[in-house]
């Protein structure tokens, strides 16, 4: 669609919040008061000026006084709009140049949205990692710019397993992907920094991608500081809202499995059946200054979705984020995976789900959990997984108060993949609940304070 179009885009300039409503109705009055000027002064020239005889055609013909009077009002009227339309379009394109430089094909009314708009959205954090963290990303991006993602850095698989060996730098890989899902330049900019190069040679770039070796190559720039690194990668990749690790230092996941085995390393737990325990080594890690300051000023925190034990727990893990978690007074949901997954949640159902977070964090730290409801998706090929089935509420643990979060149905799936979330319908639902649960909190604390 072109900048000039109409549509979406066209509807998108009367959106609440955009802020210039207000002004082109104040540039149109302070118009309009400098056209009744005008006319004053035409009609007291017309009245008390004598125009020599010669030059009275020329002056009947300049102020269309053969024609109606309403004709001419018309006239007039119609080349005042088009002049006052095109200059104040041609005005605002001057002033926000700057900001079309990076992308001239953007149409200017995105551009406003963006900085005016989104920038006045609700402060969400997200904590996760994998697939399912990116594609929420995607869908959260349209509703606000004040987005943080806390991501996992406990991936030890694939070109970030095999960064972190050489380099001893966290996973970077699933930084990469949120990295890519909020970029403005997305999906151009996701192309890129998810281009892996051919072969697997340890000693090649086979097996690496480019935004995996970018955020190494920024960690050593910036005298291998992660978290700085890591900060520096939103600013030049133009991210909307900002990507955060959960922790600046290595970490390795560990597990111990229903019949007493032990586990080490994400990829391995990810294949196993029957999980215990999960925790991180070594132990007492520092969270991410970021993170911890993202979580204390959040308005909501959305946990997931992704691998419950291998994407979701990892941040969970640190002592500091999920102290900030449970000490919230932001609105906190869980977002359940649409499907199990083979190996570390075969066979799990929502309150399965519920209760393995709660056991490895607190209890009642969730407010709100958000399940699928639509089993009609189409299922791949390759499926293995089931739906996850919405067996509720979860057993209370042992010694803790009987109380469950309240649960939100949803069709979120994405209709051609029943593996994965649709990001549109997850972000709309996600919004939904923080408009409809902020709203009845604040009526509670003015409750509360009467």
């Amino acid at each position: 669609m072109s900048e000039r179009g109409t549509g979406p885009g066209a509807r998108r300039w009367l959106k609440p919040g955009m802020g210039i409503k207000r002004w082109i109705v104040i540039v149109f009055v302070g118009e309009l008061c400098l056209a009744l000027a005008g006319a004053l002064w035409l009609r007291a020239v017309y009245r008390d000026v004598d125009v020599p005889s010669p030059s009275q055609a020329v002056v009947s013909a300049v102020t269309l006084q053969f024609l109606p009077y309403w004709t001419r009002a018309l006239l007039l009227g119609l080349a005042g709009l088009a002049l006052f339309a095109y200059g104040s379009w041609r005005v605002i394109r001057v002033i926000v140049g700057p900001f079309l430089s990076s992308d001239p094909d953007q149409p200017l009314v995105e551009v406003i949205y963006q900085k005016r708009f989104l920038a006045r959205g609700p402060r969400i954090v997200v904590l996760g990692g994998g697939t399912g963290l990116s594609t929420l990303l995607r869908g959260l991006k349209e509703h606000s710019g004040n987005i943080t993602a806390v991501v996992t850095v406990a991936d030890d698989g694939g070109s970030s397993g095999r960064l972190r060996e050489e380099l001893g730098i966290p996973a970077v890989g699933d930084i990469r992907n949120c990295i890519a899902a909020l970029a403005d330049a997305e999906p151009v900019m996701a192309k890129l920094l998810q281009y892996r190069f051919p072969g697997d040679e340890p000693a090649s770039l086979g097996g690496h991608t480019i935004g995996n070796l970018l955020l190494a190559a920024m960690s050593s720039v910036q005298g291998d500081d992660f978290e700085e690194a890591v900060r520096q990668m939103n600013r030049v990749l133009a991210v909307r809202g900002q990507v955060v690790p959960a922790t600046g230092k290595p970490v390795t996941l560990h597990a111990r499995l229903l019949d007493g085995s032990e586990l080490a390393g994400q990829s391995e737990i990810a294949r196993s059946t029957g999980i215990d325990r999960v925790w991180l080594t070594p132990e007492g890690v520092a969270a991410s200054e970021d993170a911890a300051r993202a979580i204390a000023e959040a308005d909501m925190i959305v946990i997931g979705p992704g691998s419950l034990y291998t994407s979701i727990m990892p941040s969970l893990l640190l002592p500091e984020i999920v102290g900030a978690v449970c000490g919230s007074a932001a609105l906190r949901l869980y977002v359940c995976n649409v499907a199990t997954q083979r190996g570390e949640t075969q066979d799990f159902d929502l309150a399965d789900h519920v209760a393995a977070l709660e056991r490895h964090t607190a209890p009642g730290m969730i407010d709100v959990v958000l399940a699928n409801n639509q089993f009609g998706a189409r299922r791949p090929g390759e499926y293995t997984a089931q739906p996850v089935r919405l067996r509720w509420p979860p057993a209370p643990a042992p010694g803790a108060v009987a109380s469950s979060p309240t649960l939100v149905l949803e069709d979120v799936v994405d209709p051609d993949n029943a593996h994965h979330h649709d990001p549109a319908r997850l972000a709309a639902a996600v919004m939904h609940i923080y408009e409809r649960e902020s709203f009845g909190r604040r009526w509670s604390r003015i409750a509360r304070s009467a």
